[in-house]
């Protein structure tokens, strides 16, 4: 098997050593070529450089900014609206994940061993059994997402942990929570700006939503992790199912609290469900829109502002080294 091992020098947790050791262990089992990404977009271009040449398994040792930079460079504008029709999973590059970042969301969504070298090994277990998995990915306008993808608060968060990671402060989950609470007390000042669009009854409706402060779209659970907890907002949502949305139209410190608490909780089979909440676990589509300028992002990459961006399920799009029963089919 061909492949191509992108590697990350700039992730949080990727030193030359470590990188070196991934890729000779890989190096037994399959035709590895190692590439390491040099500015942003890097890994997009090696990843549909690998497709183009007919490499058959593309592996991010990164961040999950570098996972979406390979699925987007795998997938180019296929499948986008008026844009060609997308190409058969079958026909092209698979992706497996090193993690290398420092929340590594997707890797962990998929059950991959946080530690560099235990994920080696548990990727060549899995190259043994042929064990791929067919995934569905979320759009956010002209990008494909992963997992998580959000307008407002959270997207405000990813921006100023650009700017701290900016000035040479590394992405740690205390900083992260820090950044996190100012961010929020921020927005409290503010009116709510956002308004969500989710499909209704009959095609071609909207049911309109307004007075929301923030909006997290997911296309998988958890939606993100601190250390070791999960971040839990739409249960029932999954890399097989449509989208979810979770939507807060209060800022209010105490019901946040226990909106907080909820989506901390080990009781996560029904998710939050405090009275301020908007939540939908399976849509194929919604819009979110703002009658001034508010941050946005996908998988934790901070796309700029937006006054309005259209999310929507795509399924079945990209094969992913995985130990993870088949998935549902969306509905």
């Amino acid at each position: 098997m061909r492949a191509l091992l992108i590697s990350n020098p700039n992730a949080t947790s990727i030193t030359a050593a470590g990188r070196d050791l991934v890729a000779m262990a890989l190096a037994s089992t399959l035709d590895v070529t190692l590439a390491q990404t040099e500015h942003r977009g890097h890994a997009a271009e090696l990843a549909a450089a690998a497709r183009a040449d007919g490499t058959d398994l593309v592996i991010v040792h990164g961040g999950d900014g570098t996972v979406n930079e390979v699925v987007c460079g795998i997938l180019g504008r296929e499948g986008l609206p008026g844009e060609a029709a997308p190409a058969a999973p079958e026909s092209l590059p698979a992706v497996a994940v090193i993690p290398g970042g420092s929340a590594n969301v997707f890797a962990r969504s998929l059950a991959v061993p946080r530690n560099p070298e235990e994920a080696t090994v548990h990727l060549t277990d899995l190259l043994a059994r042929r064990s791929f998995r067919t995934i569905g990915l979320g759009c956010a306008d002209e990008r494909y997402f992963l997992f998580n993808a959000g307008m407002g608060v959270d997207a405000e968060v990813i921006a100023n942990m650009e700017a701290l990671r900016a000035k040479g402060k590394a992405a740690t989950s205390g900083r992260y929570v820090r950044t996190s609470i100012r961010t929020f007390f921020q927005a409290a000042r503010r009116e709510p700006q956002l308004t969500v669009h989710l499909p209704g009854e009959q095609p071609g409706t909207w049911q309109d939503i307004d007075g929301v402060h923030f909006a997290f779209v997911s296309n998988a659970s958890p939606w993100t992790f601190l250390n070791n907890r999960a971040v839990v907002t739409n249960p029932g949502t999954d890399y097989g199912t449509g989208l979810g949305v979770f939507a807060s139209r209060s800022m209010r410190t105490i019901p946040n609290l226990m909106l907080v608490r909820q989506m901390l909780s080990a009781r996560r089979t029904k998710g939050p469900t405090v009275r301020h909440l908007v939540r939908h676990d399976d849509l194929p589509e919604l819009r979110v829109t703002s009658d001034v300028p508010v941050a946005a992002q996908v998988d934790g990459d901070h796309l700029g502002e937006r006054t309005e961006v259209r999310f929507w399920y795509s399924p079945e799009r990209i094969r992913v080294v995985a130990d993870l029963p088949p998935l549902p089919r969306v509905r």
